[in-house]
C-alpha cells in the first residue's frame, strides 16, 4: 500500500526527501519539481532495483496526476516505499502560481 500527498505539502519537502518523475525526457527537460530526478515511468517499472533502494521512501509525479497511481501500486506491491503525489506536476505548477499571485497582491 502506498500513501498520497497533495502537491502543495511536497513544498516544504523539496531538497529534503527523494522526488521522482516519471514523465517523458522531453517534458521533464521542459519544467520540473526542484532536485527530482527523471526516471520515465517505463524505465523504472522494467527495473525499479536499478533505480530505487528499498530501504528509502520515494515521492512519485506524472503530470496530471494519471498515472503516478499506477506506477505507485507497482512500486509498492515490490516492496518500495512510495507516496504518489496527487496531481502531479500540473498541481504543482497551480499552486507555485497561486502563491506568486497572492504575493504580488501584497508589493
Amino acid at each position: 500500500m502506498y500513501k498520497n500527498i497533495i502537491a502543495s505539502d511536497l513544498k516544504g519537502l523539496i531538497g529534503k526527501v527523494n522526488i521522482i518523475d516519471i514523465r517523458k525526457n522531453y517534458l521533464y527537460n521542459v519544467g520540473s519539481i526542484p532536485s527530482s530526478k527523471n526516471i520515465p515511468k517505463d524505465f523504472l517499472l522494467m527495473n525499479p532495483e536499478k533505480y530505487l533502494n528499498k530501504e528509502e521512501k520515494y515521492y512519485i509525479y506524472c503530470s496530471g496526476g494519471m498515472e503516478s497511481p499506477k506506477v505507485c501500486s507497482e512500486l509498492s506491491k515490490k516492496g518500495y516505499k512510495v507516496v504518489n503525489v496527487l496531481g502531479g506536476y500540473n498541481d504543482y505548477l497551480i499552486g507555485w502560481k497561486k502563491s506568486i499571485s497572492f504575493f504580488l497582491l501584497y508589493l
